[in-house]
């Protein structure tokens, strides 16, 4: 049998208090105990699009939009690359999912793929080209998580290989 250790001011045999914060103490994780590359997969409330200028000028003439069935992305350009997360907006329609059980799981489901892979946008060298990005579901049957996640990827890799329209280049006057 393993033995404890005897701290010292406490009788041989300790009590279940001091052992207990003594275990505490030694075996807690630090920051610094942390790989230096673990990626943070949250998605803090910050990063939500809930502004409903934002959302217009989203779905306004300056968006480009593309599907990935059976996810539609509309996303906005930014002024310049940036690191920064863009603004997230995760739809469902009431049309296809009459339910709100069926729509609140969908987008649970998005969420939770978004929160997984967004590094793959983050973690570019040079930056993304994203402000703010719309995830709209528009399949017609519930899809597992395995399906969601790569067809997010898949967009994630789309949206990082995005050619620049002329619209998109500055006007020199």
């Amino acid at each position: 049998m393993g033995s404890f250790p005897v701290l010292a001011g406490s009788n041989c045999c300790g009590n279940a208090a001091s052992l207990f914060l003594y275990f505490c103490e030694v075996n807690e994780p630090t920051a610094s105990s942390y790989p230096p590359s673990a990626k943070k997969f949250a998605f803090p409330k910050e990063e939500h699009l809930c502004r409903k200028k934002l959302i217009d000028e989203l779905f306004g003439k300056q968006s480009s939009s593309f599907g990935v069935y059976p996810l539609r992305i509309v996303w906005l350009k930014s002024p310049e690359p940036t690191t920064a997360p863009p603004q997230v907006l995760i739809s469902v329609s009431k049309r296809i999912f009459k339910r709100a059980v069926d729509r609140n799981r969908l987008k649970r489901l998005i969420r939770e793929a978004y929160r997984l892979n967004k590094y793959r946008l983050l973690e570019q060298p040079n930056g993304h080209p994203v402000a703010l990005l719309g995830i709209i579901y528009t399949g017609k049957e519930k899809s597992p998580l395995a399906l969601v996640e790569k067809k997010l990827i898949s967009a994630f890799q789309r949206l990082l290989t995005a050619p620049i329209v002329a619209s998109d280049l500055p006007t020199v006057a």
